[in-house]
């Protein structure tokens, strides 16, 4: 632990009116929750988020922060120095998803775009990630305007491609902290809105919060020709198929019990016709756990049962294995969350508890491993109370609208306001 970040901590030990002080320079939320509107009618696709990016810059430079754009594609960091003091990293990520939105809202997304393969396709903002922008371009204000009460740097840094779960990374290699004229940050910080918490509700803990993930495109081979004369082919879907079943069972009869494994087909492509059977097949597949021992099992294990489908279809060649995507798992530092738990209880409670840890991926973390440094990472809920009162009254909390659904509707109040206030009082707690 840094010097500076022992004094800060130290800071936020003493009884700090950081209610006052939000209280006080809290901007106009309705203005907040206009953008919000706007980014949610407006999603962009991972490493096309031009007009999200220019949204924030634009924002950032009104206000009076120093900003870069364009690191690792449309990522962009707003640097407002305020003296000696610790340096503090609040992130939010920026892309939408490929996902036709079925809310009802009178903001729904109607935007189509074209994806890296060319494809025209439906785009929403179905992980929330339009709540994030809104919640840290508010905070941004409202630190700014609050500067005569902390001292330090605060670094506000915009996202491209989490959905790929390379953008952080495409940041880091791109000079991210080498390149800009801003101390090394002590800390970096973050927040994810869900819909299984209810809106006003903060969720934390230290330790492992998200997994690690590996996407993987795999390729089995056929031999292709008529449908009529399967006997003259080897068919590649059915190789492929056979695999997908085997691979569930590697989560089911080779992990312990309790241990997290999670393998996930999303994709399956092949052939042309119904009448044609193809040369080849292609997957692509998702791999999660939080133990490094347990994510090389479930790789090898692909690897060897996707291998041993093919020889026993008699394929013309050995599968081709492509990993294109991968993020750590997600761990909060021990420490300082205790820090951040103290701040967020004493102004969050009654709507602060636990977290636990969440079999999807983030890539946030690489901003902190780059430069070995702590981070924390916490859940904002953002169902509206009532439906989540009732369905948790019916004990169907499953059942309500999930990140990366069609339906997924974030209830805009008082989900922008706490969003906010998290950034704001996060950035405080470890500033001077």
């Amino acid at each position: 632990m840094t010097r500076r970040l022992r004094a800060s901590i130290a800071v936020a030990r003493r009884e700090t009116p950081y209610r006052k002080i939000i209280d006080q320079y809290r901007p106009n939320i309705a203005f907040y929750e206009a953008t919000y509107k706007d980014l949610h009618r407006h999603p962009e696709l991972s490493e096309q988020e031009k007009r999200t990016s220019s949204i924030a810059a634009e924002h950032l430079q009104s206000l009076g922060y120093h900003v870069h754009q364009h690191i690792g594609g449309y990522g962009l960091i707003g640097v407002l120095k305020n003296g000696p003091g610790p340096t503090v990293l609040l992130r939010a990520d920026m892309d939408g998803l490929p996902v036709l939105e079925n809310t009802g809202l009178d903001y729904a997304s109607r935007k189509k775009m074209k994806d890296t393969d060319g494809n025209e396709v439906p785009v929403m903002h179905a992980c929330g990630h339009d709540v994030h922008v809104s919640c840290l371009m508010a905070a941004a204000e409202l630190l700014y305007a609050a500067r005569s009460t902390w001292k330090g740097t605060l670094v506000c840094l915009f996202q491209p491609a989490e959905e790929f779960v390379k953008g952080a990374q495409a940041m880091v290699d791109d000079g991210l902290y080498t390149k800009y004229n801003f101390p090394m940050p002590d800390i970096v910080l973050g927040q994810h809105v869900f819909c299984l918490w209810k809106a006003g509700w903060i969720a934390m803990s230290p330790g492992p919060i998200t997994a690690a993930v590996d996407a993987v495109r795999v390729r089995v081979f056929g031999k292709g020709g008529h449908g009529s004369s399967p006997h003259y082919c080897i068919d590649p879907i059915v190789i492929a198929s056979h695999a997908i079943v085997r691979l569930q069972t590697i989560v089911s009869r080779e992990l312990q019990p309790g241990k997290l494994g999670v393998i996930t087909c999303g994709k399956f492509q092949a052939g042309t016709a119904s009448n044609i059977i193809p040369d080849y097949a292609d997957l692509e597949l998702t791999v999660r756990s939080y133990e490094t021992k347990i994510h090389k099992h479930l790789l090898d294990a692909i690897e060897r049962i996707v291998k041993a489908e093919c020889d026993a279809s008699g394929s013309p060649q050995p599968p081709e294995f492509t990993y294109f995507s991968h993020a750590p798992t997600t761990v909060n530092d021990m420490d300082q969350t205790e820090v951040l738990k103290t701040s967020f209880s004493a102004y969050f409670e009654p709507n602060t508890g636990p977290m636990d840890p969440f079999p999807g991926s983030e890539d946030f973390s690489v901003l902190a491993r780059a430069i070995n440094v702590p981070s924390i990472f916490w859940a904002l809920g953002g169902c509206d109370p009532a439906k989540w009162d009732e369905a948790n009254r019916k004990g169907e909390l499953e059942k309500l609208p999930m990140n990366h659904s069609a339906g997924f509707a974030p209830v805009i109040e008082p989900t922008l306001r706490t969003g906010m206030d998290a950034l704001a009082l996060a950035a405080l707690t470890f500033l001077g």
